[in-house]
Parts: structure tokens; C-alpha cells; sequence
């Protein structure tokens, strides 16, 4: 009999690419999701990729809820733990983003290891690694490098991130069981979207594809593609010297400049949307008195992050899927999907 995977966050971008590959893979999916009325659309989605439709069943957890999650574990050998809030926009009480990703950890990890699962993908992120230092460091962050959370550009996401990964491995080692436990450190996701609900990851890219980013401030930030996220999870699973490894993940850092630039190449037809003028730092300052989101953007100005893959790369046995190439697999999916 195939084994049965328990995999939270089903219903979200990386969650449903997760599925594909478990599925396609031969294993027994149990996605969870917030609330039951849900699943009939994961469903159509994963069925509309292709996926085995028989192998696929739903349980209902909260990352706030302790009910269910004993119940969640029975028959399951493998735990990947994808569901944790995610936004652009910063909530005003910073504990509506820590409370899910910690307490969800948490419920999530004790369950499997009292259940006695095998091994435990937990997704995690360039956030708990990259931040609250130095702004001109040039060497690439890696495995062994944590979010400094006194740090200047320290907020509520990246302390989400960075609470959460540092509460897992608290808790395996309490239970001694460090090597069951594997953490996936993604940088921004791009790549092909599975429906209509672009998430957040490719936010940036319809932005920029519909006109509302008027102009380009210098800001950086890392791309990894989706469908090799979804795969170094399947191999952090299965790999036995994956346990007790961290794995950042980027393929290039790319200027806002750069991405429009791939984009009107890659999609001339919106060319005349794309901006094409960088916005000065002291436009962004300016413009962030006004604005809280732009406000959370100036210590970034100039910075940039690099992530060092090897131990993916070495863990997917293949190099990364090249950012333009994921850049402009999200611009056709939003396209496709009537998005922009």
C-alpha cells in the first residue's frame, strides 16, 4: 500500500505544487485545509493538472486549534508542514502573523512526533536567514546563517519565519529526534500558477504588468522557481541525509529594473505598461511618509541578498530553474488566467 503524506497548506500556491509532485510520486495525499468548503476546489485544480484524483483526501485543521491534528497523524509515515500566513502588507498587531506560524509549528511538530512520522518537511524561508544584518554584506547567506531579530529590517513576516523555524528545531531536539525534521528556506517563489488566485508571490509581477508600479526603486530581491520548491520538498522527504538540514533556496537576486526589463522582452505585449524610470531614494523616502508599505521598504533600498543553493542543488541533483525563466512563467500563467 502507498504511503500516506499529511501535508498542510494544500490549498495554497506552494501547497498545491507540493501535492502534484507527492501525487505524481505514487503517494496517499491527506491535505489539510481551514475549512472543508475548500477542498472541492483543490480538487479541481490539482485534477485539472493531471493529478490521481484517488489518492487525494481532505482532513480540516487550524493553526490556532489544537482539535484534530492527533487525528490528522493516523496512518501517516511523512508530515510537509507548508501552511504559514503570508502577506505583502504588514498586519498592525505583528503577533497576527507570529501566533499562526509559531503555535501552527507547534501543533503541527508535536503531533507528527508523538504519532512517530519518519521525516518532517517544514517550509521555512530566506526570511529566517537573510535579515538583521549587515547591509552591505556581499557574501552569500547560507545554511548556517539566522535572522538577526534586532536587525533593522526585521518585521513581522521575517520574525514569523524566523520564530518558527528556530520553535521546530526546539522541538525535535527536545524529543531528540533532530534528523527527522528538514527545512525548505525559499526566497521569493515564482513560476507557473496552478488556477486563478495568484497568492501573494506573484503580486509584484501582475503589478508591474498592469501598470500600478509607476516607477523603479531599487530594490532587490531573490527568485526561486516554484516547481523546484515543490521538488526539493518531495527529496528532503525521502533523502535519508536530508534530516537535520536546512536548504536556502535562490537562483539569482534581481533589481526591480531587471525584472521589468525580462518582462518586457519576454512579454512585449504589455511593454507599454511596464515602467521603465527608477524612482530616486529620496522618491521612496518621500513617498513612504505617506505610505506604510513603502514606509517598510526603505532600509532595503540598495541591499542586496544573495542565498548560496549547493546543498539544493546538490539535493535535486540538477541546477535551478533560471529566474527569467520563472519570471515569465508567472507573467503567461497570470496572463492566461485574465489576472492583468
Amino acid at each position: 500500500m502507498a504511503d500516506r503524506v499529511l501535508l498542510t497548506g494544500i490549498s495554497g500556491f506552494l501547497g498545491g505544487h507540493v501535492a502534484l509532485k507527492l501525487l505524481e510520486a505514487g503517494y496517499i495525499v491527506r491535505g489539510s485545509v481551514r475549512n472543508m468548503h475548500r477542498a472541492d476546489k483543490v480538487r479541481q485544480t490539482l485534477g485539472r493538472h493531471g493529478a490521481d484524483l484517488s489518492r487525494l483526501e481532505f482532513v480540516e485543521l487550524d493553526l490556532l486549534d489544537d482539535a484534530g491534528w492527533d487525528a490528522a497523524m493516523a496512518d501517516v509515515r511523512f508530515l510537509q508542514h507548508t501552511a504559514s500566513p503570508f502577506v505583502l502588507e504588514q498586519p498592525a498587531d505583528k503577533m497576527d502573523l507570529i501566533r499562526p506560524a509559531v503555535e501552527g509549528t507547534e501543533r503541527a511538530l508535536n503531533a507528527a512526533l508523538r504519532a512517530g512520522i519518519e521525516r518532517i518537511v517544514l517550509t521555512s524561508s530566506m526570511a529566517a536567514i537573510a535579515y538583521g544584518h549587515d547591509a552591505d554584506r556581499a557574501a552569500p547567506f547560507t545554511a548556517a546563517d539566522w535572522t538577526n531579530l534586532q536587525g533593522r529590517d526585521v518585521n513581522a513576516y521575517v520574525e514569523s519565519k524566523t520564530r518558527a523555524e528556530q520553535r521546530a528545531w526546539e522541538i525535535v531536539r527536545g524529543f531528540g529526534h533532530e534528523t527527522v525534521l528538514a527545512t525548505i528556506n525559499p526566497s521569493a517563489i515564482l513560476g507557473p500558477l496552478l488556477d486563478e488566485d495568484p497568492g501573494t508571490s506573484a503580486l509584484l509581477i501582475k503589478r508591474l504588468l498592469d501598470g500600478s508600479v509607476p516607477a523603479l526603486p531599487r530594490i532587490s530581491f531573490a527568485v526561486v522557481d516554484i516547481r523546484d520548491v515543490a521538488e526539493a520538498h518531495l527529496r528532503a522527504m525521502t533523502d535519508p541525509a536530508a534530516g537535520g538540514q536546512r536548504f536556502p533556496m535562490a537562483e539569482r537576486t534581481l533589481f526591480m529594473s531587471e525584472v521589468s526589463t525580462i518582462l518586457r522582452n519576454g512579454v512585449p505585449e504589455r511593454a507599454g505598461k511596464l515602467p521603465r524610470f527608477a524612482m530616486p531614494d529620496w522618491g521612496v523616502r518621500l513617498y513612504g511618509l505617506f505610505d506604510k508599505d513603502v514606509r517598510g521598504l526603505i532600509n532595503e533600498l540598495g541591499v542586496v541578498k544573495r542565498l548560496d543553493p549547493a546543498p539544493a542543488v546538490a539535493l535535486l541533483g540538477h541546477p535551478l530553474v533560471p529566474a527569467a525563466q520563472s519570471i515569465l512563467a508567472t507573467a503567461r500563467s497570470l496572463l492566461e488566467q485574465r489576472l492583468v
